[in-house]
């Protein structure tokens, strides 16, 4: 994931993983990276965990959420 500021590009690498299914992998950045920000988060961080977030909906079959738990356990992880 990429995040392009005035003047900077921000990188974010993929983390390996088993992909199952990218439906709503989009859909997951959005809502997280809305819920950083609206938290008080900055950008880069904000894309940080939205990306960990689209990581985690990827490997799930169909449709899926991601629980605070799992995230927190990602982030953890690395």
């Amino acid at each position: 994931m990429s995040l392009f500021e005035e003047g900077a590009v921000h990188d974010e690498p993929a983390r390996a993983r088993e992909v199952y299914d990218v439906s709503g992998a989009g859909d997951t950045v959005i809502a997280v990276f809305a819920v950083m920000l609206g938290a008080g988060a900055g950008v880069r961080e904000a894309m940080r965990i939205a990306n960990q977030a689209a990581g985690i909906v990827v490997s799930k079959f169909g449709t899926a959420v991601v629980g605070l738990d799992e995230l927190a356990a990602a982030l953890v992880q690395g």
